[in-house]
């Protein structure tokens, strides 16, 4: 039998009555489909030009596997393993469920057509042990692991990005205020379909309201996704880059907004907010198209456009 035919995608959930086995099983029944043959018709095909492999960074009390993205030789025999590229750290999205594979369509091109090195961090997924905090962790941890050892990644260090999608968006966020903090310079922020508001505000939105059970039921999720997040006792507004006391001085940043989204207001809200700081922010919207769009390019036929446009924004902030 196929993968196609022997994998099958888990049915959603009851959010509100999830317990902690149960949301085990289901993120791993998940992260398998997520991963399959089965799924690449949604997801996409990676590039040809682009070697993809796991490997694991050794942090500190942990290890983490990362998914790295590398341009394939080119035809003049120019050794690209060898060069110093740039270097695009990726957060994926799913917070509570989710794989690097799954955003091996834009990643694969992202470092094929930079050309680039793509380092795709498979962050600790929420659970009731573990908050967003630890994922943030993750974030962080690897992008400086990676900086701090250029030469063995073959990136130049100087030329650096985060780009995330969804609660990627949002770890991305907080890691380009971090690297702000500790003088790491970024060249650029990619912001996709960002939340970035876990406070209890978060559902405070008009397109919330508007889109929060159509055309997905979003809202049931986001609410699963902010108790994980925000442990009791947890200073919500630190895991809120909306409500950063400072966020001028920070990497120009593209955030990229799908209409059809029940988060569309946070990413609305934080690139006027960069800009309120003196943060370059370009704002665009893709009408019509849903939460998580850059990822689903065999049904989301906007995604290809995104993804040309993040291209566009990295190619000209990593080379100039």
């Amino acid at each position: 039998m196929s993968e196609v035919t022997a994998i099958e995608r888990p049915p959603e959930p009851d959010w509100a009555a999830m317990t902690a086995e149960q949301l085990v099983a289901y993120r791993d029944a998940e992260n398998r489909w997520r991963a399959s043959g089965a799924a690449r018709a949604i997801l996409g095909d990676p590039d040809p030009g682009t070697a993809i492999r796991w490997q694991t960074v050794a942090l500190p009390g942990r290890e983490l596997p990362v998914r790295v993205y590398r341009p394939a030789p080119a035809r003049d025999g120019e050794d690209t393993d060898r060069a110093e590229l740039p270097l695009v750290l990726h957060v994926h999205g799913g917070s509570f469920v989710g794989t690097a594979v799954q955003c091996d369509w834009a990643n694969s091109h992202l470092a094929a057509q930079l050309p680039a090195l793509v380092v795709s961090v498979e962050h600790r997924l929420l659970d009731q042990g573990t908050p967003l905090s630890d994922a943030v962790d993750d974030g962080w941890d690897v992008l400086q692991h990676v900086v701090q050892h250029a030469s063995q990644w073959g990136i130049d260090p100087t030329r650096t990005a985060v780009f995330g999608e969804s609660c990627g968006a949002l770890i991305s966020a907080l890691v380009a205020i971090r690297a702000r903090e500790t003088a790491l310079m970024l060249r650029a922020q990619v912001l996709v379909n960002p939340a970035v508001d876990v406070t209890e505000a978060m559902f405070d939105y008009a397109s919330i309201a508007e889109y929060g059970y159509s055309p997905t039921r979003a809202l049931p999720q986001l609410r699963f996704f902010q108790r994980l997040s925000v442990p009791p006792g947890t200073d919500a507004r630190a895991l809120s880059p909306l409500y950063a006391d400072n966020l001028s001085g920070l990497a120009p940043a593209l955030v990229v907004v799908p209409t059809q989204d029940a988060v569309a207001d946070h990413g609305r809200s934080y690139a006027e907010r960069l800009r309120a700081a003196g943060t370059p922010a370009r704002l665009t919207e893709y009408p019509g198209a849903r939460h998580a769009f850059l990822t689903l390019p065999g049904v989301e036929h906007q995604a290809e456009a995104a993804r040309a446009e993040v291209l566009g924004f990295l190619r000209a902030s990593l080379t100039a």
